[in-house]
Formats: C-alpha cells, sequence, structure tokens
C-alpha cells in the first residue's frame, strides 16, 4: 500500500441506517436511497439474512459464495424480477432483464459487437467525444460548475458516436438524450408492487414513467428503422449498432427483431451511458481533491494520442479509474433469486430467495481490503493488495453475466478521463462535499460542484 496523508478527509460515504427498522420503514428508505438504507454492519458481515413476510433475501459478501453464484452455478441463481419490474417499461426484454435461454441468445448475437478489434474501431470515436468534451467546459472554467451533467453529457455524446455513428448535438441524439434524463429522474429502482407478491396484483408505475418510456422507445425505433434502412442498401456505417444488427446467432441464423433491437439499444443508452457518467463524476471529484493524484494523471495526458495504442501507456489514469470504480461502483448492488433451495454458510435458503451481491459493501469490505474507506490508486500496483482485487472486485459483475461492454467503458472512462484533466486543473467548489446516493446508479444527491482552471500550455 502506498502511504496515506494521516489527515486527509475521507471520501463522501452514506451514513447506514440505525438499528433494526420495520419493512415498511425500510422499503421507504430504499426508495429513497439504496446505500442509506442499509445497516453499519454489512461493511463487515459475510452473509446478512433479511427475512419479510413475503419473502427471504441473502446478501452476500463472502469470496466463495459469490463465485457460486456468478461463476459455478449462474443458471441456478437468474435475475430477479423484483428490481427488473421497475426497470421493464423502457427496457422491455432486454439483455440486462431475461434469462435461461432468450438471455443467452440475446448475449450470442451481442457479444461480438465488443470483441477483438472492435475496441480499436470505436477509439477515434470516442477520442472525438472527449475533444468535445474539453471544447464545451472551456466556457465554464472560473466558476463552479455542476460537474455530473457535464459527465452526463460526454457520455451520451460517446454512445451516439460509437452506437449510431452521430454526435450529440444531432436532433434525435439530442432529444433522446433529454428523454433519458427526464425519465431517470422519475423512475425509482423499486417497483412496490414487486415486493409484494400477491396474485393478480399489477406492477404499478407512475404517468411519467410510462410516458417517458414510450418516449424513449419512439425514439430509439425511429434511429433501428433508419439503419436498417441503410444497411439494406448498403450505405450503413460500420458501427456498433450496424455490428449488432447484422449479426446472426450462430445457433439459430437469426438477427434481432426491430422490437428486440429496440430493447437492446435503451439498455445500451441506460447501461452504457448512465454508469460511465456516474463513475466519470467521482473520478473528477476524487481528484479535485487529492492533487497529487490529480498531477499525476495530467502528467500522462500528453501520451494519449490518435492512436489506439497509446491508450496502454496511461497506466496512473487507469488505476485512478479502477480506484474510483471500487469506491463509488455505478451499480451498487445486483439481485439474483434461487431456482432451488440452497444453503448459505449454514442456513437454508427457500426456492425464490433473493440474493443480493453488493459491489458497494464488498469494495468497502473491512476484511477483505486495507484502509477500504480511502481513495488510494497505489493499491493497484500493490502486489499486497492482489488478493482483494481477485476476491473483491466486480464493478461489472462477474461470470458468464459480466458486462459485455466492460472492457468499452473502461477505456472510454480513461480516455474522457485523461482528456479533461489534461486540459483542466479541478479544484472543489466552495461548500459541502457531494453526498452518495443510490437510484439505478451511484449518483450525488445534489451534484458535484468544481472550478475548472485551464492548464498553462
Amino acid at each position: 500500500m502506498s502511504a496515506l496523508p494521516p489527515d486527509r478527509p475521507l471520501p463522501p460515504k452514506p451514513a447506514s441506517r440505525p438499528g433494526r427498522v420495520s419493512l415498511w420503514r425500510y422499503l421507504r428508505l430504499f426508495r429513497a436511497d439504496i446505500l442509506s438504507a442499509q445497516p453499519e454492519r454489512l461493511y463487515r458481515a459475510w452473509m446478512a439474512e433479511f427475512r419479510t413476510p413475503f419473502f427471504r433475501s441473502y446478501l452476500v459478501n463472502d469470496p466463495a459464495l459469490l463465485d457460486l453464484v456468478l461463476k459455478e452455478r449462474p443458471r441456478d441463481f437468474p435475475k430477479s424480477d423484483r428490481i427488473g419490474a421497475g426497470l421493464r417499461p423502457l427496457l422491455g426484454e432486454s439483455v440486462f432483464l431475461t434469462n435461461g435461454a432468450t438471455w443467452e441468445r440475446q448475449r450470442r448475437i451481442i457479444d461480438p459487437a465488443f470483441e477483438g478489434g472492435r475496441l480499436r474501431n470505436t477509439y477515434p470515436a470516442i477520442r472525438g467525444a472527449a475533444a468535445a468534451a474539453v471544447g464545451r467546459l472551456a466556457s465554464r472554467t472560473g466558476r463552479p460548475v455542476e460537474i455530473e451533467a457535464e459527465t452526463s453529457h460526454a457520455a451520451a455524446d460517446v454512445i451516439f458516436r460509437t452506437l449510431f455513428s452521430r454526435t450529440i448535438e444531432d436532433r434525435v441524439a439530442a432529444e433522446t438524450f433529454a428523454a433519458f434524463r427526464d425519465h431517470q429522474r422519475g423512475q425509482p429502482i423499486l417497483n412496490l408492487a414487486a415486493f409484494l407478491p400477491l396474485r393478480g396484483l399489477p406492477r404499478l408505475h407512475s404517468r411519467r414513467t410510462r410516458a417517458t418510456a414510450r418516449r424513449i422507445r419512439a425514439l430509439i425505433a425511429a434511429m433501428t428503422e433508419a439503419r436498417a434502412a441503410e444497411i439494406a442498401a448498403g450505405t450503413a456505417p460500420d458501427d456498433l449498432a450496424t455490428k449488432i444488427m447484422t449479426t446472426r446467432d450462430p445457433v439459430t441464423g437469426r438477427t434481432f427483431a426491430p422490437a428486440e433491437m429496440v430493447d437492446q439499444v435503451a439498455i445500451f443508452f441506460l447501461a452504457g451511458h448512465e454508469t460511465s457518467a456516474s463513475a466519470l463524476g467521482w473520478a473528477l471529484w476524487l481528484l479535485a481533491t487529492h492533487p497529487e493524484w490529480q498531477d499525476r494523471v495530467a502528467a500522462e495526458a500528453p501520451d494519449l494520442t490518435d492512436q489506439f495504442a497509446s491508450l496502454s501507456r496511461l497506466r496512473i489514469t487507469r488505476d485512478v479509474f479502477r480506484e474510483t470504480l471500487r469506491l463509488y461502483p455505478p451499480v451498487p448492488m445486483m439481485v439474483r433469486q434461487t431456482a432451488r433451495a440452497e444453503t448459505f454458510r449454514g442456513r437454508a435458503a427457500p426456492p425464490g430467495a433473493q440474493v443480493v451481491l453488493s459491489p458497494w459493501h464488498l469494495h468497502r469490505h473491512e476484511r477483505l481490503w486495507d484502509d477500504p474507506d480511502a481513495f488510494d490508486p497505489g493499491r493497484w500496483a500493490d502486489p499486497a493488495s492482489a488478493e482483494s482485487r481477485r476476491r473483491a472486485y466486480m464493478p461489472f459483475s462477474a461470470g458468464p453475466r459480466v458486462c459485455t461492454g466492460a472492457g468499452f467503458a473502461m477505456a472510454e472512462g480513461v480516455i474522457l478521463l485523461s482528456a479533461i484533466v489534461g486540459a483542466y486543473r479541478i479544484a472543489p467548489a466552495p461548500g459541502p462535499p457531494p453526498r452518495p446516493v443510490a437510484h439505478l446508479t451511484v449518483r450525488s444527491a445534489d451534484g458535484i460542484r468544481l472550478v475548472l482552471t485551464p492548464r498553462q500550455p
């Protein structure tokens, strides 16, 4: 481990709930913020059981159990519909929500788009989005700027450029981005009806949620229809949308139907845009409050060129981004369920029990990490931390259901971070630090405010 300044304040962390609470109180806390609804003991426990009149839930931090659920027997622990119920109006039957044969078919079509040299092919588009972000920030220097709004804009630009060869300035792209922002503001991750498994009880969604989901899906459908016409005419650009829409399932020989493609594009926007924006915002805050690491990232920035191979030279920037994903994993919890009776650490878990995998608690677990709440990118080059990194780090999940765009997301984060820090010196704006909360992803309750100053050439 690298030496940490003894008086350096720790990065902000939400307060845990005090003591035991009733189910109804827990559900209300959960809807407000997933993280502060949890008890402090989860940062030390290997497992915690939560019983309700309707279901049992097991939060798992034991690395051996995590391997069982995610790697050894993943088919016995499908994704839970209790969380998916809140996302289904937008995501439909996307790869993020499906299980079994449907999920396997979807991954056979999607995975080739992110394999081999595809990242190299998307590199110019990501670099272009990074340069555009640096340009937009030029008018925001010298005064506080809410950086999460800027990182959301930049991450959306990356998605449009790599998926549909459009920039964020494109009218349809801008309208889609605005619709996603409206949807996320009004969409809690928890649908209460999904936690009350009574026969016939509908999965209720607000009028706003249904309206914004319909709007987004209509915009995506228009883009995919236009791309299908370009593919038929032989004029489609060689981007991710074209690759996915023309890839045939090697088992069935079929491509995605138009409606299926809308589902998949929706999750690419939600997962690819929202998670990247979250991670980049927290990375900039951490560097603003740790100027010694900011200077090291800035010193590497000139090594990033138009050549894809230059990305491998940004070792410090990569370690900073990895450490950000450890402290602020964009997706703080994932939920599976038992397909049959199981025994977890001597406790019987019935079929249908919820299995909660929490990167947030795992990445800060007091038995698995040294100084778990401290920002220390040096741990990623320290052999003494190798076991912790292997057993207790999964910002993109793990096993067969690992995020197919994990490599893409890492490259995007490093490129954007390097470009911004290379162009601007960053400091915290006056006022209290940001307060992390988790809804769809880990964001700040009231934004992240920074002051940017141009670096001298």
